[in-house]
């Protein structure tokens, strides 16, 4: 199963979800909850205690590696993200054939593509490079790390604000799957679904670095101001 890892950026501190990140989780979906129409975010201490049971749980079977999104300035806990949908792609082909789990020690075994998902922030950080920059640190860790062949992403085709992010960091659209799923509000939902290719990786890495910089001059600006 792919390791715990600490990722580490300007903004952010990508850490493996623990025990510790129960309040601080608790603290950052707080408030409006129609910002998490789309993704699952806890509510009050007792959920976020229980998310971060289950995710520990999903990384303990192989099948997800969570992390808390945590300010780099102050240690804020500002959200989570995960690695989640695993391929291994490597070894013999044996029947019957098991998706999502690696031949060999899984230990020590690392995904040939894998999926990331499961993304929410507090509202106050949004808009901030705060997901611009989580999202270059997994792909990052992803392709020059893992040296996987494909990322991919996705999300309810009515969650306008998560497409255009996905959109704006250079991934394709593989097309949108039709009542694809039961979404968080009870209804059908149709899914959009995104890629990134190891080839891409070079254009879409330096596309999120460029918006990376320029979040930073601003930032520059106003603490000047």
């Amino acid at each position: 199963m792919p390791a715990p890892v600490t990722l580490t950026g300007r903004l952010v501190r990508l850490e493996p979800i623990a025990p510790q990140h129960v309040t601080g989780l608790a603290e950052a979906a707080a408030g409006d909850r129609d910002a998490y129409a789309f993704t699952p975010a806890p509510q009050g201490v007792e959920e976020a205690a229980e998310y971060v049971a289950q995710a520990m749980a999903r990384h303990a079977a192989g099948a997800a590696l969570a992390f808390a999104i945590v300010s780099a300035s102050d240690g804020r806990v500002l959200g989570s993200t995960r690695f989640t949908r695993f391929d291994y792609w490597q070894g013999p082909v044996v029947w019957p054939i098991v998706h999502g789990l690696p031949s060999g020690d899984p230990l020590l075994a690392v995904p040939d593509a894998a999926e990331i998902g499961n993304t929410w922030l507090s509202p106050h950080a949004r808009g901030s490079g705060v997901n611009t920059e989580s999202k270059l640190l997994l792909l990052r860790h992803a392709f020059d790390v893992w040296r996987v062949r494909r990322i991919a992403m996705r999300a309810d085709v009515r969650n306008l604000r998560s497409r255009m992010a996905i959109e704006r960091l250079g991934a394709t659209s593989d097309g949108v799957r039709r009542a694809h799923s039961r979404g968080l509000d009870g209804e059908v939902r149709s899914t959009a679904f995104y890629s990134i290719l190891d080839e891409e990786w070079p254009t879409v890495r330096a596309n999120i670095e460029g918006q990376l910089a320029v979040t930073g001059r601003t930032d520059d600006r106003l603490l000047n101001a």
